[in-house]
């Protein structure tokens, strides 16, 4: 039985260099600002806006938290981005605790 393709947004790579592109980034300063400088090469960031790789879920929540929207704006194709980058969306959310 073969694997059946993962199923991933159409618009995505458009968004994200949208995303870059009205942040008035170039691909290696937006991956330091992702935080993912060490990690990944930022020649990845091309593959990512071309379409050509999908990027990573944390690396997706960290677009949505340097652009200040909903990460829900970047995976729905149905849902457009704010005409404003950076967005005025800031969440926290609830950091869980250290056990001990």
């Amino acid at each position: 039985m073969g694997r059946k393709a993962r199923l991933k947004p159409d618009r995505l790579a458009e968004k994200l260099l949208r995303i870059r592109k009205s942040l008035h980034l170039s691909q290696s300063r937006m991956l330091k600002r992702l935080g993912f400088e060490h990690r990944i090469n930022y020649r990845r960031i091309s593959e990512f806006e071309r379409g050509s790789a999908e990027p990573p879920l944390p690396v997706l929540l960290q677009y949505s938290r340097v652009a200040r929207i909903h990460l829900e704006d970047i995976v729905d194709d149905e849902l457009e981005l704010p005409d404003r980058l950076p967005g005025t969306y800031h969440y926290e959310g609830i950091k869980r605790k250290q056990r001990r």
